[in-house]
């Protein structure tokens, strides 16, 4: 009986041995096989990022949908190109020209100019403008009052009534004439003085004229109140600005005194001095680019004059230039240099210099397609200041940007580099 508990014993204590080593040999296993998948998860989440990026994320296989442009093109909106300058031209032949510096002057235009005058003397009592107003055409700048004026008035009244009475008179000997009621030299008599009465009356008007009255004024003269026969008022001779004063409130003001002198600032011109070297060159009509060096940009124009005379005392001679000055940039006094297109050479295709870029070392244009603007590798052949010569990458007739580059080309490289859109 003994051994037989005996051999139950060792039974059930080999089988408690085998399944825990069973177990254990799971447990190991399993044990080995989590730390190598944790250990290649630690690896994925861990990989090192450079600062200011973004992770990689995996890219599914086929078409990327959030990036659809092609290669080199810029998208932007009618509104987008408007609000950064971009101006489109055709591609075409032109010439290099070759050009002359010359030193000038901005200066009024003095076929703009006035100096406002009284044309009468009198005692200043308003002023209504200063310097730097604007004023319009038959605005009432101050105001005088004039004796002269008053006698020149009453002038025109009291021949005004001559005449009046020497008609009625006319018309009176001239019924008693034709009915033979009166003798012929009467009639005669009142037929001259009616004359010499009409000519006083005409002289009387013209004085008021010269003085600046519309007939309207002279036919209403004779209704105004007696108050207003002293007031005369100065005017505005055209749209302007007050650019210098001498009147003041109180004085007495002669009939030539330059009570204030006005402007049209909307041109200006520029006055060249050209040297003798340089004038078999410089004509009337050629186009000119003038710089001050300072804020003011660059600004096209066309010479308008060109002096046949020599000054003795700079020995150079004066060509012109009518500047349009909308803004009131060109500002009188300013020295200025003018660059004066002499002649040059043809060339098939010719654009602006600021039609080009540069993009990852190679000359580029921006073709406008229907896309968009598409960046384009173009050969350069010759160069002046202003244009340049493209030999290759092109055709006459293209149409490409010719300011606001600058912009495309940021654009294009915010497409390369930053989210992959371009706008």
């Amino acid at each position: 009986m003994k051994k037989c508990h005996l051999c139950m014993g060792v039974a059930i204590a080999l089988a408690w041995g085998l399944s825990a080593g069973w177990n254990l040999t799971f447990a190991e296993e399993g044990h080995d096989h989590g730390d190598k998948a944790g250990k290649k998860q630690a690896q994925e989440v861990e990989a090192p990022v450079e600062p200011g990026r973004k992770p990689i994320e995996p890219v599914p296989s086929g078409k990327n949908e959030d990036h659809d442009e092609a290669e080199g093109l810029v998208r932007l909106s009618e509104e987008e190109q408007k609000r950064f300058g971009i101006e489109v031209a055709a591609v075409g032949p032109g010439k290099l020209a070759d050009y002359v510096s010359i030193p000038g002057e901005v200066t009024l235009n003095a076929d703009r100019m006035a100096h406002v005058v009284p044309r009468l003397s009198g005692v200043v009592r308003e002023v209504r403008k200063n310097v730097g107003d604007m004023v319009r055409q038959g605005e009432v700048m101050a105001v005088i009052e004039s004796r002269e004026l008053a006698d020149a008035k009453a002038e025109y009244l009291g021949a005004s009534e001559k005449m009046a009475l020497a008609r009625a008179k006319f018309e009176r000997e001239e019924r008693l004439w034709r009915k033979k009621i009166s003798a012929e030299q009467d009639y005669l008599d009142a037929k001259q003085a009616l004359a010499e009465s009409r000519i006083a009356t005409r002289s009387a008007e013209q004085k008021l004229h010269a003085l600046g009255f519309s007939d309207d004024y002279v036919r209403r003269l004779p209704s105004h109140p007696d108050t207003s026969y002293t007031r005369y008022d100065i005017v505005a001779p055209f749209n302007a600005t007050v650019i210098d004063k001498h009147i003041t409130l109180g004085e007495t003001l002669k009939e030539d005194a330059d009570a204030f002198l006005v402007a049209d600032l909307g041109t200006v011109w520029v006055n060249l001095n050209v040297y003798p070297k340089d004038l078999p060159q410089v004509r009337q009509g050629q186009e000119v680019f003038i710089a001050s060096g300072q804020d003011t940009p660059e600004t096209r124009g066309v010479i308008s004059y060109v002096s046949p005379l020599v000054k003795e005392e700079t020995r150079t001679a004066l060509a012109r230039v009518v500047l349009p000055n909308p803004q009131g940039l060109w500002r009188s006094g300013t020295f200025v240099t003018a660059r004066v297109a002499v002649g040059g050479e043809p060339a098939a295709l010719v654009l602006p210099k600021t039609a080009l870029q540069t993009v990852e070392d190679k000359a580029v244009v921006f073709v406008k397609t229907t896309e968009g603007f598409q960046a384009k590798p173009v050969t350069i052949g010759r160069t002046n200041e202003t244009h340049t010569e493209i030999t290759a990458g092109l055709s006459t007739g293209e149409h490409c940007a010719v300011t606001g580059t600058f912009t495309l080309k940021a654009q294009l490289s915010k497409g390369a580099f930053g989210d992959g859109h371009n706008h």
